[in-house]
């Protein structure tokens, strides 16, 4: 299942999405954690100190690692350097899974122990100061979703993406690569105003939106909650000294997280999970395919100079049951 955690700056989405990546580990799934928000804070959250978190390996900087790798014997791409991150799969493109060892989580991987689990972490990497006034940090996300776009995940194997603040994902087609989009709202008029763009750019993308109400502290915030979101509100959290703790770098172990707070993370499970006899890979694809032909005309055709809806292959359908190169 592919979840991603939304919200604007400030609201709670990385900490939330951390919990949910130490609740699935702690289950024993299988979980690929990926930090897309150019703000690293995945890593620290997940309990690694200053030192190992700006050591991960950046997936911006191994593209053409990943292109090449991702490409396979797909003949439609003359060359890793005309794909760009929205190029689709195809007909002997290689894909990634979960639970497999490949060259892309060799490089781009690292295991992080979580109370006798592990899960792999991923991330885009920081904007530096060599970026600024040369880059855009869409050009840092676009790694992750060239990794989504060739993604194959079953049921009971997950990969939670902690995306960039406020409605930023809506930049490219990344919004629409997840089974289950969790929005972490405070109860507040700005905490709302994220749902509200979220909502109205995924209407006719068949996203599936729900609110985490984050730092409720009483029944007037839950009735504000309510009336600003109504049936999307899955579930509320409210303060934690097990988050606290965390935050101090002082974790203690995950069984001791408040009982309120782990029934959320079991109801965000349940409707994850939930979702999974909801997927259409057709539609899935054709939504791939959309936003490639949308950025092939925009730049991609110029940028690389050739004609990228050739890269299209109209036959296939990415799915469970394709099987790639190996």
């Amino acid at each position: 299942m592919k979840i991603a955690f939304v919200g604007k700056g400030g609201s709670g989405k990385t900490t939330l999405s951390s919990l949910f990546v130490r609740h699935l580990a702690a289950t024993g799934a299988p979980v690929v954690a990926i930090d897309a928000d150019i703000n690293q804070h995945l890593g620290a959250a997940l309990g690694l100190d200053d030192a190992d978190a700006a050591a991960l390996p950046a997936l911006g900087e191994h593209l053409p690692l990943l292109k090449d790798h991702l490409r396979g014997a797909n003949p439609r791409i003359a060359s890793a350097d005309q794909m760009i991150k929205t190029t689709p799969p195809g007909e002997g493109s290689r894909l990634l899974r979960v639970r497999e060892d490949n060259p892309v989580y060799d490089a781009c991987a690292r295991p992080v122990e979580l109370d006798g689990g592990a899960v792999r972490l991923m991330v885009t990497g920081p904007f530096t100061d060599a970026d600024l006034g040369v880059a855009c940090y869409h050009s840092k996300t676009g790694a992750v979703e060239l990794c989504l776009n060739h993604l194959v995940d079953g049921r009971d194997e997950y990969v939670v993406v902690d995306m960039t603040a406020g409605s930023d994902s809506f930049a490219s087609g990344m919004f629409t690569r997840f089974d289950i989009t969790f929005l972490v709202a405070e109860p507040t008029r700005k905490g709302v105003s994220v749902y509200r763009q979220y909502k109205e750019y995924a209407r006719d993308y068949g996203v599936t939106l729900k609110v985490v109400g984050n730092k409720v502290q009483g029944q007037d915030d839950l009735d504000f909650l309510r009336d600003q979101v109504g049936d999307d509100l899955l579930v509320t959290v409210g303060h934690s000294d097990w988050v606290r703790a965390m935050e101090k770098g002082r974790p203690p172990r995950f069984e001791l997280l408040e009982e309120v707070n782990g029934r959320a993370l079991r109801t965000l499970h349940t409707a994850a999970d939930a979702t999974y006899g909801l997927r259409d890979w057709a539609r899935y694809t054709r939504q791939m395919v959309h936003f490639h032909l949308k950025n092939a005309h925009s730049w991609g055709n110029e940028r690389t100079g050739a004609d990228l809806a050739a890269q299209v292959d109209p036959g296939f359908v990415l799915g469970e049951e394709v099987t790639a190169p190996a």
